[in-house]
């Protein structure tokens, strides 16, 4: 599933997108409602700084801009990850970045259930899932050759809305087949991570409603789980190459 872009099929863009995709809707909403800041949506965060750094509330700009801070440190960690693992062969590289971010969630869920992290009052948890949320769009931008990107819905509609118009010019001139054929599979593929990304928001919204304290603890078992078969894979391809 995590496979390097140039060996990557339109189907495992399809599911890396999709499953990624409802999981960043569900901590992007679960973060809102529990905290009051979106850990995903990064152009309302500059945007809050901005107005809140402009109408005199400081402590709001502050917790708005250390949020993108935290976003960009996530989305450098994903890349170093990735650039220092392709140096030295590493396979699996992406497929660890995801597992290292079920590892960090599951240990924040847990700090949250054990120990009452407070949710309203502190950022520390906004923070965390920001940062979290960086390096799942940085990892997964990368694998996907930036086709895909989970958390940026506003670049998954524009390029919707590009692939919508250059569909609709297909019926004006003759296109060939073939490239009919992949422009249909681009339009599905945004449309099913835009719908995957509302579908996750509103699954969300029913964690934090009603199961606030173990929420968390599964989205992190889920992201090990997409973890996992891709480290598997890649570290059982290689073992025939060291023998």
């Amino acid at each position: 599933m995590l496979l390097e872009k140039s060996g990557r099929t339109f189907l495992q863009d399809r599911q890396l997108g999709s499953s990624l995709s409802a999981i960043a809707g569900a901590i992007n909403a679960f973060g809102f409602l529990s905290a009051g800041y979106y850990c995903a949506n990064m152009t309302g965060n500059v945007s809050a700084l901005a107005a809140n750094f402009v109408n005199g509330d400081i402590k709001v700009a502050f917790v708005s801009g250390a949020l993108v801070v935290c976003f960009l440190f996530g989305a450098m960690l994903s890349a170093v990850m990735v650039n220092v693992g392709h140096r030295r062969g590493a396979a699996g590289v992406y497929a660890y970045s995801i597992l290292i971010e079920a590892i960090i969630l599951a240990a924040l869920a847990l700090a949250k259930m054990f120990y009452g992290v407070p949710s309203g009052q502190s950022i520390v948890s906004p923070a965390i899932l920001s940062f979290l949320m960086g390096m799942q769009n940085a990892t997964v931008t990368r694998v996907s050759g930036a086709v895909v990107r989970t958390t940026h819905v506003t670049g998954m509609l524009t390029d919707l809305g590009i692939e919508l118009a250059n569909w609709l010019e297909t019926f004006a001139k003759s296109e060939e087949a073939e490239k009919h054929i992949r422009m249909l599979q681009r339009l599905r593929l945004h449309s099913l991570i835009i719908a995957c990304f509302i579908f996750g928001s509103g699954i969300g919204a029913l964690g934090y409603l009603h199961w606030q304290k173990g929420f968390l603890l599964t989205i992190a078992c889920i992201l090990g789980c997409l973890a996992l078969p891709g480290i598997f894979v890649t570290s059982t391809a290689e073992k025939p190459n060291d023998s």
